[in-house]
């Protein structure tokens, strides 16, 4: 901003301030939202007041908002030169002389940096804050959900051996993760790099400890021999308490900057981690797309107020932001379907409205 003109460092604030004033209103809606449907949820099942749901929803509240922030740069953007076309301010510059691409540009580079600043800052809040919400609400509900069955099934693995991990239970409440009526079943590589089944192992408890999993109550049964009972068993695990919480989760609730730690894991164990890696792409994609969403804006938003047509085009510049949002979420689908690259799935959504922002603006402004 100091290495700016007067007329740049004017526009990129008023832009600014409408960014601002549309994350306000839709967080404000966002809130209210969600406030109603957790109280359908959680309040109707559950004695707790009006307090520790709406403590609930600010927990949940910054998750959802990052799914928005495109739409905040958006209709922030739409807004202020929208606003600025009808005060007749737009004219007087581009009477004086002055591009458009003069003051578009530094709006666009303040959208990019703020998508930079969301990715690195607001990405692990998030993700940190609606773990922090699953586990209040399960503490809120644990009474009307504990008789529902929880399975879970883990992976883990390395160069000579895989071991699945089935639970019938979980209790995250402490700082370690215990399973609860465990069953390990244990393969190993022959030389030919085949996984061969060794051995199953069926536990009263298995505690994550660090480097190993502490099992409690073991019966160990090995192929065509009989089975051997044991009160406590160590067995190595490539795991840590992050990386399991990790293997329970989706790939939007992990942070960004452990994203490339739940890939290899994940690929380390022998799944796929195709999820990850889409999420880390679009994540890296989403300062590209805010300055696409701030340069659509702009093209949208050009129009001299006295030829008309204005709210029509402005209209139409919404409108097509939400065909961007399903373009995103279609490609995601494809994506993991295996239907096109991760990479295209991620990046094409932000590419597209860049390119199409920058079209309109060359044919507005340049003819």
């Amino acid at each position: 901003m100091m290495g700016l003109g007067r007329i740049e460092r004017y526009v990129a604030g008023y832009v600014l301030l409408g960014v601002a004033t549309s994350l306000a209103i839709l967080s404000s809606v966002v809130l209210l939202i969600q406030f109603v449907e957790l109280t359908s949820q959680v309040g109707t099942r559950a004695d707790v007041g009006a307090d520790s749901i709406f403590q609930l929803t600010l927990l949940r509240l910054p998750s959802l908002m990052q799914i928005l922030l495109p739409f905040c740069f958006l209709f922030g953007c739409m807004g202020a030169f929208v606003g600025l076309n009808r005060r007749s301010e737009l004219v007087a510059m581009r009477a004086a002389g002055v591009s458009a691409w003069r003051f578009i540009l530094p709006s666009a580079a303040a959208a990019f940096v703020l998508g930079i600043l969301a990715v690195g800052g607001l990405n692990p809040l998030s993700a940190a804050l609606n773990a922090r919400f699953e586990a209040q609400r399960a503490r809120l509900m644990e009474n009307y959900l504990g008789d529902q069955p929880q399975d879970i099934w883990l992976r883990q693995g390395d160069d000579t051996s895989q071991i699945v991990i089935h639970a019938r239970d979980r209790d995250l409440q402490g700082s370690v993760p215990t399973l609860k009526g465990v069953s390990l079943f244990i393969y190993e590589k022959n030389p030919s790099g085949r996984l061969e089944f060794r051995r199953r192992l069926e536990a009263a408890e298995a505690t994550l400890m660090p480097g190993f999993w502490r099992l409690k109550d073991v019966r160990e049964a090995s192929a065509g021999d009989s089975s051997i009972r044991s009160a406590t068993l160590s067995i190595r695990s490539t795991l840590d308490a992050e990386a399991a919480m990790e293997s329970l989760a989706s790939p939007e609730a992990i942070a960004f900057w452990r994203l490339p730690r739940a890939i290899r894991l994940t690929e380390q164990a022998g799944f796929s981690g195709s999820g990850y890696r889409l999420r880390l792409h679009q994540l890296l994609a989403t300062p590209l797309l805010f300055a696409a969403m701030s340069i659509l804006a702009a093209a949208f938003s050009l129009r001299l107020a006295r030829l008309g047509g204005l709210a029509g085009l402005a209209g139409a510049g919404v409108a097509l932001g939400f065909v961007m949002f399903f373009l995103n979420q279609f490609a995601g689908a494809l994506a993991k379907a295996d239907i096109i690259p991760l990479f295209a799935a991620a990046w094409a959504p932000a590419v597209v409205a860049l390119l199409f922002g920058i079209t309109l603006l060359c044919y507005t402004e340049d003819g």
